[in-house]
């Protein structure tokens, strides 16, 4: 039989079905693949023990297919909780916490009959495109060991671009799921707002501005688990009756992309993004899309402004606890110290404005979106830069005054709630991964699935061009 492991997700779940191969040896192969490259790499932390995670594998191929996960390995981001794994968030004031239930849509994920062996390894609370922390240390980017992966879903990257999993979950706040995918030669997506369920933690009411969602190394791939993860959210008071996406087809023919670029000139970025993004745009082009620039739609201060604030002040919501607590107040990093005494600052009027401006730039996009089909922005501003920097202090020579500016090529998306699909552009020069995003009308989740199927059949990046390590 040919290495299990270099089958998608979609073709092991078929295989299964069938009985052409067994979940224990796909479990086998699994285990060998992270004993082999992730002392290397640090993708997945917190692994269940081999003999369980067989055993549990052996019992799959005993039962009748559950769903249609059946067999499957998948590890599950340390953010969310999974029960029997510790959830530390990448935080001492957490590590070691074993959560006596799952989340929402892990428990999705069981009921499909995924066997979860781990987590994967994120930034402390998730916060900054760059996978480390004091509790599990930092996940090396696999094009480049000495090279940030991304983040925060940077292990969950790592562990789909190395072989480890064929899929994987994320989140995404500010970038979490498109960047590393970008940096990672694979996929990732932002689904649109309220398909994927959270886990009600505070306020279900006010506005949310990440969400949970699917990567992999095939769009197929990506609509199993979003099918598999959206559930139906009775319990979101927003979540809407989503149909699932189903299975891709490859669908560019007459499809309008609009090519952003650099917001004309306001976002800063390293030599190459740019060109590199548009040798993709071309390829869409050649399978039949038509591809057009066009300036910059609304302001980038308003966005930047109405970003900021709503992000802080989540974070003071979210953290503000745990940094009052004296157990644990020594132990935030210092970014996170700052989003929650830069949200305290805040008046209700200032979050009002704030969310008046999103308001607006979601008609803007809306409308935009009413004439093309996808908007195309790069997943990055900078190349996967050195492990040991905490966050870039510049790009291209223009300084960078926090430790997310570097990032700000992903507010559009995530400000408004839309949904993206990160699709890998190539290499630069360096041999460094870049990523291209997609961005399409909410609930609009297929269609943009559609269109980079089309793209992955002409590409098949993650197949043609895997990490050496």
């Amino acid at each position: 039989m040919s290495d299990p492991l270099k089958l998608s997700a979609v073709e092991q779940a078929v295989r299964i079905r069938h009985g052409t191969l067994s979940a224990e040896a796909l479990m086998q192969a699994t285990l060998a693949r992270i004993d082999e490259v992730n002392g290397t790499v640090n993708a997945i932390v917190s692994m269940g023990d081999p003999e369980e995670l067989l055993s549990e594998a052996r019992e799959a191929d005993g039962a009748a297919p559950s769903g249609p996960l059946h067999g499957l390995p998948v590890a599950i981001k340390d953010l969310v909780d999974a029960k029997g794994f510790p959830t530390s968030q990448g935080s001492p004031a957490f590590a070691g916490h074993m959560p006596d239930k799952d989340s929402p849509y892990v428990a999705l994920l069981h009921e499909a009959g995924a066997i979860i062996i781990g987590k994967t390894n994120t930034p402390e609370f998730g916060l900054g495109s760059h996978t480390y922390n004091p509790v599990h240390g930092t996940t090396a980017n696999p094009y480049d060991t000495s090279r940030s992966c991304g983040g925060s879903s940077g292990g969950a990257a790592v562990a789909l671009a190395t072989g480890m999993l064929s899929i994987a979950d994320g989140s995404d706040m500010m970038g979490s799921l498109r960047n590393p995918a970008g940096w990672n030669n694979v996929y990732g997506m932002r689904p649109s707002w309220g398909r994927v369920p959270d886990d009600g933690a505070g306020d279900m009411f006010l506005h949310r501005i990440s969400t949970n969602g699917p990567m992999a190394r095939t769009p197929q791939d990506l609509a199993l688990l979003l099918d598999v993860m959206s559930g139906k959210g009775d319990h979101a008071p927003y979540a809407q009756g989503f149909a699932p996406v189903g299975t891709p087809t490859s669908d560019l023919k007459g499809k309008r992309i609009a090519w952003l670029g650099d917001w004309s000139g306001a976002w800063a970025f390293e030599e190459g993004i740019l060109a590199l993004c548009e040798t993709a745009l071309e390829t869409f082009g050649k399978e039949g899309a038509q591809v057009e620039a066009l300036p910059a739609p609304f302001e980038r201060d308003l966005l930047w402004d109405s970003w900021t604030t709503l992000r802080s002040w989540s974070m003071a919501a979210s953290l503000g606890e745990v940094l009052d607590n004296p157990a644990t107040h020594n132990q935030l990093k210092p970014e996170a110290v700052w989003e929650i005494e830069a949200g305290r600052k805040l008046s209700g009027l200032d979050v009002h404005r704030a969310s008046e401006i999103r308001s607006d730039w979601y008609r803007t996009a809306a409308q935009l979106l009413k004439d093309y089909d996808a908007l195309a922005l790069p997943t990055a501003q900078i190349w996967p830069f050195p492990m040991e920097n905490t966050w870039p202090r510049e790009i291209a020579g223009r300084q960078m005054d926090t430790y997310h500016r570097w990032m700000e090529v992903m507010i559009p998306t995530s400000l408004a709630g839309l949904p993206a699909v990160a699709v890998p552009a190539g290499f630069g020069e360096a041999g460094l991964p870049m990523g291209l995003q997609l961005i399409g009308a909410h609930g609009n989740d297929g269609g943009l699935l559609n269109m980079a199927m089309g793209y992955h059949e002409a590409t098949q990046w993650p197949q043609t061009c895997p990490p050496q390590l």
